[in-house]
């Protein structure tokens, strides 16, 4: 098999010979392997050891009262410097570097049935760029199969906006493409392609002096986005070897969402906030940044897998032998929370939302096959990232599991013997008083999403500030809910249900 046919995995069948379908396969097994693993182990000890089980479950609650501590500070240390980078004027420090001019922004937006409302918002925020917009050329990519009211979408926009940037382009992804799973990746792999062709080749606009964005339909860029993006671009060591990941607030319709779509909103913002301060464990998430150059080389985005956002990192990072990183900016886009005209779908769409986002568990069999073809990557990245990666899927699936149900299960399945001991009596104690002193992260928590919220609208009172305060303490039930998607995903990769892409839909009230 050569190395292109790995990059272009998205699954074991892919793979040409039966010894790379095998052990991809076993790779595919194993997030879904360690994480009911895990749980049933801890049903297993808690009938036959229980005393193991007891000292496991207390063990590991110790351990996740300190790592919260640990997220808590990078949480604090994240917020600051995104609002120390909101301030600063970076298109004035950009006119400071040599070469900024010749810097061209391809900005591409790929739609598939979002409302115009929501495509205008997103326009009018890429047109308030205080870039220069005679330096940027906007692609908006429709999907055949949303039909003509789609396409007329398209055509407002256009008329709204086309002239306000230096090229701007439609494009229409064709239905049933051979080998293309249908979603973000393959509209906007399309999109790209032919920009390309009709607008960069025949401009002779030379590859590395383009910097290509990839935005969610609902997607709002902060007004210094771009001369951020540019500045750091043009001031990075390696810049042909980095992506640039903003921080993704999703929060343009948080007003009017429900208590569990703000809920998952904010913990999804917090949980990325976080991980902008380990730069060595970033991977690319929803609307992010890239150099185009550097995209060409590695083949385009994958169009035959479900989640590609993070996938085109582990392609750049496999291609170019484990020289390739993301870089974080800590400056804001602002995204729409999941919600749905009513509870009953708003709870639907996130469980589906969720699933998709936790399928990226797909990426491990990905790369842990591509670490054994590649002997060039240094092995010290290889374990630290797997570890990492595993490590981060695994807790997703069994964390709020393993903390707030099984601290009782020895207890009633350790039989007499150990009810009658001094561990089963102090066990669900300890436990509480664990949990009660990480439920005070829930007042950061609840401190740090006020200062995140839009200006609120005239139509809601200060009740509704108060409400959105106390909304936290319905977090720890919730966490379970996090589990089950994650479950859920793990399980269809291990006996190998592969998943297709699903998009989100958008709604506001």
């Amino acid at each position: 098999m050569t190395r292109a046919a790995h990059l272009t995995a998205a699954r074991a069948a892919d793979l040409d010979t039966p010894k790379g379908r095998f052990l991809y396969r076993v790779f595919e097994m194993v997030p879904g392997v360690a994480a009911w693993g895990t749980l049933g182990f801890a049903f297993l000890a808690s009938w036959l050891f229980p005393v193991l089980a007891a000292f496991f479950i207390l063990s590991f609650i110790l351990y996740w009262f300190f790592r919260v501590l640990y997220f808590a500070f990078h949480l604090r240390s994240g917020y600051r410097k995104t609002i120390e980078h909101e301030k600063v004027d970076w298109f004035s420090k950009v006119k400071g570097l040599p070469g900024w001019e010749e810097i061209y922004h391809l900005v591409v937006v790929p739609t598939y049935e979002e409302p115009v409302e929501i495509l205008r918002e997103t326009f009018r925020a890429l047109r308030n760029s205080d870039y220069p917009l005679e330096k940027m050329i906007v692609v908006l990519g429709v999907e055949e199969k949303a039909g003509e009211a789609a396409k007329e979408r398209a055509r407002l926009i256009e008329q709204e906006f086309g002239k306000d940037f230096f090229r701007f382009f439609l494009t229409v992804h064709p239905v049933g493409l051979p080998g293309e799973i249908a979603g973000k990746g393959s509209n906007e792999t399309w999109a790209v392609k032919l920009a390309k062709e009709n607008i960069i080749d025949p401009l002779a606009i030379p590859l590395e002096k383009i910097i290509v964005t990839s935005l969610d339909a609902d997607t709002v860029v902060f007004p210094k986005y771009f001369s951020c993006l540019t500045y750091h671009y043009l001031t990075s060591p390696d810049p042909l070897h980095r992506s640039y990941q903003p921080v993704p607030l999703f929060i343009n319709n948080i007003w009017s969402s429900s208590v569990l779509s703000r809920l998952f909103a904010f913990s999804t913002t917090f949980w990325f906030l976080m991980n902008q301060e380990r730069p060595e464990k970033l991977s690319t998430f929803s609307s992010h940044s890239m150099p185009f150059k550097t995209l060409v080389e590695v083949g385009y985005r994958q169009v035959n897998y479900a989640v590609d956002d993070s996938r085109i990192f582990w392609q750049c990072f496999l291609h170019y032998d484990g020289n390739y990183s993301v870089e974080a900016l800590y400056y804001p886009v602002s995204m729409d929370a999941n919600v749905a005209p009513n509870f009953l779908d708003t709870v639907k769409n996130i469980y589906r939302q969720q699933l998709r986002w936790a399928y990226g568990a797909a990426d491990i069999p990905y790369f842990l096959y591509g670490f054994l073809q590649n002997k060039k990557i240094p092995i010290s990245k290889k374990i630290s990232l797997s570890i990492d990666r595993i490590e981060s899927y695994w807790s997703w699936a069994t964390t709020s599991i393993l903390i707030f149900l099984l601290g009782w299960l020895p207890l009633v399945l350790g039989g007499d013997a150990f009810t009658q001991t001094l561990l089963s009596y102090n066990l669900p104690r300890f436990t509480s008083w664990i949990l009660t002193v990480m439920m005070a992260g829930l007042v950061w928590s609840a401190f740090l999403s006020m200062l995140f919220l839009p200006p609120r609208p005239v139509n809601y009172g200060k009740w509704h500030t108060a409400w959105l305060v106390l909304q936290w303490i319905f977090l720890p039930p919730i966490m379970i809910f996090f589990a089950v998607p994650a479950l859920h995903a793990q399980t269809r990769l291990l006996l190998g249900k592969y998943m297709g892409f699903w998009s989100t839909p958008k709604f506001r009230k």
